[in-house]
């Protein structure tokens, strides 16, 4: 079991590396591949060519932390292949636990989660947080209407979800 803070990006290098390097080869790549700095404590993945082996990195305030695991059957994919120009796709930590358990997530969409948004300062004066989205509201349909499998009892209500209102 990996337990990661919020705080912990978890980037997946987009190209196969070969899993006989060590501490520092992994640093290497992930300077290279990754292009960031293995100092951060950050977690970072790398997979072999055959994807049946997975490595994760990460320095804890007294050295480097790896992890190694090897499927015996099957193999690893990434959820999301990286954008043009990119050496890498970042992942959060369901994913990642999803991911070495050999899910393969990539017909998998995620639903709207609610996150707040940071404070702006505007003119001198702090502005309150603003949410991303609507909760849904129960609203009854229009003439009684129903639903596909058949005529709604009145009162029935329904969730107005926001891509469902657009």
């Amino acid at each position: 079991m990996l337990t990661l803070p919020a705080s912990v990006r978890i980037d997946v290098a987009a190209e196969a590396v070969d899993l006989r390097r060590g501490f520092d080869g992994l640093a290497a790549a992930t300077r290279s591949l990754i292009r960031a700095d293995p100092l951060t404590g950050h977690l970072f993945v790398f997979l072999n060519r055959r994807r049946n082996r997975i490595k994760l990195l990460v320095w804890d305030r007294t050295g480097y932390l790896l992890r190694y695991k090897r499927l015996e059957r099957g193999t690893f994919h990434r959820p999301t292949q990286p954008a043009a120009g990119q050496g890498h796709v970042e992942l959060d930590a369901g994913e990642l636990g999803l991911l070495l358990e050999g899910v393969d997530l990539r017909g998998a969409a995620r639903r709207a989660r609610w996150r707040r948004r940071p404070f702006r300062v505007r003119g001198g004066r702090r502005l309150g947080a603003r949410l991303t989205g609507r909760r849904p509201r129960a609203r009854p349909r229009p003439g009684g209407g129903g639903s596909p499998a058949g005529p709604a009892a009145p009162g029935h209500f329904f969730l107005d979800t926001p891509a469902a209102s657009r």
